[in-house]
Order: structure tokens, then C-alpha cells, then sequence
């Protein structure tokens, strides 16, 4: 059981975490989240043949431009998004987790999540939110991965590649993260 000091201790580096988290995390305009997201998703296709080839199959590609992430002892981690199919936005999504367990800094990265099945993008809009590692099969690309990877070896739900990482955050901890849909 903790000790009065102990839990007081907690609370201050919960609240601690939940303010710099705050502070860090602000939502963008609709024209600004889409003009960040095209140009993050066409930064990451110019730099990246793999995930060309896998623009060239999906059937949509969901782009965080940008996630902060912070924590001491808890943290959490928000970023918006934009669906685009057929090269239009046609929806917009957060994404948003926390984690508890020995952590410490700040971190800000984008990521990409490439639809290739109508069924894993059907499950993005469920009623509760789509909760990564839950559901459809999704493979998150590095290098080594990525080079291996030809257009006929493609055959899982979704592709992620994370990109533009920036700032520091370590330590190990249980995380969660959802996907849910927003009005812009």
C-alpha cells in the first residue's frame, strides 16, 4: 500500500505530465491539418520507394503529420490526422493514448497507416474507435523491412511507417492507443 507521501508524490507527477502534455498539444484548422498531411505523406513517399509502392496499392492512407508525445512515470500522446482516398481528405481522425511505467521526455513523430483491404478500413470507423493491435493486421515498416517488401509480397491490412521523430522519450511502460473520428 503506498504511504500518504507516496501517493501524494504520484498525483504531483501525474498532474505534472497531464499539463506538459496539454500545453504541447494543440489542434490545427481544417486547411492546415490537410496542407501538413499532404505534405508529410508526400515527404514520406519521395523519401521512401516502399511506401510509394504501397501509396500506388492502398485503397487509403490515414497521415498523422505530427503526434506529441510526454510523460513522467504517465504520459500521453495526441496527434490529428487526415483519411485521403483517391488523393481527397475525406475524414479526419485523433489519435490518442496513455502510458503508465518508468518514462520520461518528450517526443513529436508522424506516422502513415496504409489501408490495403476494405475490411481494415471498414474497422477504422467503429462506433468505439479503432484500437491499434486490436483488429486488422498491421505491420510497421522500417528500412530493412522496407526494402525487402515488392508490391507481390504485399499482403497484410495495414502498413505503418513512422517518420520525422524529434526529441527524446525513454523508459518502458504499457501504452494504448485509439483512432477515432472527429469533425473538422
Amino acid at each position: 500500500m503506498l504511504s500518504f507521501f507516496s501517493r501524494h508524490f504520484c498525483a504531483v507527477l501525474l498532474l505534472a505530465s497531464l499539463t506538459t502534455f496539454g500545453a504541447a498539444v494543440q489542434a490545427e484548422s481544417k486547411a492546415a491539418l490537410e496542407q501538413s498531411s499532404r505534405q508529410a505523406l508526400s515527404l514520406l513517399i519521395k523519401d521512401d520507394p516502399s511506401a510509394d509502392a504501397l501509396n500506388d496499392k492502398a485503397i487509403a492512407v490515414l497521415v498523422f503529420p505530427k503526434v506529441t508525445k510526454a510523460g513522467l512515470i504517465v504520459g500521453g500522446q495526441y496527434g490529428e490526422g487526415v483519411l485521403w482516398r483517391d488523393g481527397k481528405a475525406v475524414g479526419f481522425y485523433n489519435t490518442a493514448g496513455a502510458s503508465v511505467g518508468f518514462q520520461a521526455g518528450a517526443q513529436e513523430f508522424g506516422y502513415a497507416l496504409f489501408f490495403m483491404k476494405d475490411s481494415a478500413l471498414k474497422a477504422l470507423d467503429t462506433a468505439q474507435g479503432f484500437e491499434v493491435g486490436v483488429g486488422p493486421n498491421i505491420v510497421v515498416m522500417d528500412k530493412g523491412m522496407a526494402v525487402s517488401r515488392t508490391t507481390t509480397t504485399i499482403q497484410n491490412d495495414i502498413y505503418a511507417f513512422i517518420f520525422d521523430q524529434r526529441g527524446l522519450m525513454a523508459g518502458l511502460g504499457i501504452q494504448g492507443n485509439k483512432i477515432t473520428k472527429i469533425n473538422k
